[in-house]
């Protein structure tokens, strides 16, 4: 007998192709933690535990929302992209204040980060305004300045938290759902060039002084080791000493140590790299291949085009985070606050991720007729 059809149905049509990488990123993520644990030896706590729960828990609604039709989502976008910039508006008036910034919401039962769900409700609400706008209006003015409006109130509140990298973050998701509606290429050429010449002038005037220390200690973070290029310095530091195969889990001195700041969240790549070496950097490259392939073969398979923009935005918001984090360990851009997709310890970061991979299980259904993830 076949072994598939010993297999229930139900079962066997889940999107296994993603579920199964993405676990093992996952759980690859919960070892990592384990071992950064402040607890001598490694420990489930406090982040190992949670990370597995989180995912679990996130990964279950995702999975529902792969149910949702088409028409749910059309229908929640401009509801739901009000609702969070509304929890953005409160950020400002209730916020908590954490580590200088002032980003979070504490709702009781947990702290929620408003600013991580922008970035998912952003592309939702822009493939919807550009699917319900005629064709023939896409490359006029009645395109754009309503699209970059409903970019620009948010990343105004996500800015003045200051959070700089989820600024940009939710800037990137949503460039990138507007090129792919058919603006027209001289547009961006011309905002780039104006974006050259104002990136010195809101260096000096737009920025605060830590953010501008990041981006000079990013052009010469020798300059100051003990100081402002600690971070990086020490992230170097732990990836370079791990080699191809790393020093053994459990084995990593930087982190164990507390020489690598913030080892479980946007430093972790490096407190992997330690002790898994290139193998493991290998590893969650691969990981990421996969995902992100998964998610543009969807884009071009939809078969409309809001289903179109809405799996390229969400999967390019995938990418950026986990671009930007590698490069941001490694040296190669400068330190934004970034974690680390299915391997950073945080809530609301996996909440956010989950979303985006919820979505891209219910445009691939929705392209089957509901039948299966095939």
């Amino acid at each position: 007998m076949p072994l598939g059809l010993s297999i229930p149905e139900p079962v066997a049509r889940q999107p296994w192709r993603v579920i199964l990488p993405l676990t093992a990123l996952a759980l690859f993520g919960t070892a990592v933690l384990y071992s950064a644990s402040p607890v001598p030896g490694g420990s489930m706590r406090p982040w190992a535990m949670m990370h597995i729960i989180h995912y679990c828990v996130f990964l279950a609604m995702a999975l529902i929302m792969a149910r949702f039709p088409r028409e749910w989502f059309k229908l929640a976008a401009y509801p739901i992209y009000g609702t969070i910039l509304f929890l953005l508006v409160l950020v400002e008036m209730l916020g908590k204040i954490g580590g200088g910034s002032q980003r979070w919401l504490n709702l009781g039962f947990m702290t929620l980060q408003p600013s991580e769900l922008m970035k998912p409700a952003i592309v939702l609400v822009l493939a919807a305004f550009f699917d319900a706008l005629p064709p023939a209006l896409t490359a006029s003015w009645r395109g754009l300045v309503p699209a970059a409006a409903l970019l620009a109130v948010p990343a105004f509140f996500v800015l003045i938290q200051p959070d700089l990298g989820t600024m940009l973050a939710i800037c990137f998701g949503a460039v990138v759902v507007i090129f792919l509606s058919g603006l027209p290429l001289r547009w961006f050429i011309g905002a780039g060039l104006a974006a050259a010449i104002a990136a010195p002038i809101a260096f000096f005037t737009l920025l605060h002084d830590y953010q501008r220390k990041r981006v000079t200690i990013f052009l010469d973070p020798e300059n100051d080791p003990l100081g402002s290029g600690y971070h990086i310095t020490q992230s170097k530091i732990a990836i370079g000493s791990g080699g191809f195969f790393g020093k053994g889990f459990g084995n990593g001195s930087q982190s164990h140590l507390d020489y690598l700041p913030e080892s479980h969240t946007d430093f972790v790549f490096a407190t992997m790299a330690e002790e898994w070496g290139m193998l493991g950097g290998l590893f969650i490259l691969l990981v990421f291949a996969v995902i992100l392939r998964w998610g543009m073969e969807i884009a071009r398979s939809s078969n409309d085009r809001f289903s179109q923009l809405l799996a390229a935005g969400m999967t390019s918001t995938i990418f950026f985070y986990m671009a930007i984090n590698l490069m941001m360990v490694m040296g190669l851009a400068p330190v934004v606050g970034i974690p680390l997709p299915f391997v950073s310890h945080g809530g609301s970061s996996m909440l956010t991720h989950m979303i985006c991979i919820g979505t891209l299980m219910a445009i691939q259904r929705w392209r089957t007729g509901g039948r299966s993830f095939s």
